[in-house]
């Protein structure tokens, strides 16, 4: 049950300019095991892709919706799919 899975999450509120990509790269290294990216979208969300396993993913996701975000979290869309790879760590886009 825990295996390799794609999560593709859009965070929305005010999550730009306030560190947040910087963040989430931060936390998905300290969970471990997840490669991806954050990146600023110009409608003012943050897209977050990250890989491995399902388990690591859901703890990015818990934190995502979490309190300890920078900035301000309005609400977190997400999508799970099947590993592409291709991701060299976790990157700031």
């Amino acid at each position: 049950m825990n295996e390799d899975v794609r999560l593709t999450a859009w965070v929305r509120g005010r999550v730009q300019q306030v560190g947040f990509r910087w963040f989430t790269r931060a936390n998905a290294l300290e969970i471990g095991g997840l490669t991806g990216f954050a990146l600023n979208l110009d409608d003012g969300r943050v897209q977050v892709v990250a890989e491995g396993r399902r388990e690591n993913c859901h703890r990015l996701l818990d934190w995502l919706r979490s309190d300890d975000t920078p900035g301000r979290v309005d609400g977190v869309t997400e999508i799970w799919d099947t590993p592409r790879g291709g991701y060299e760590g976790f990157a700031i886009r």
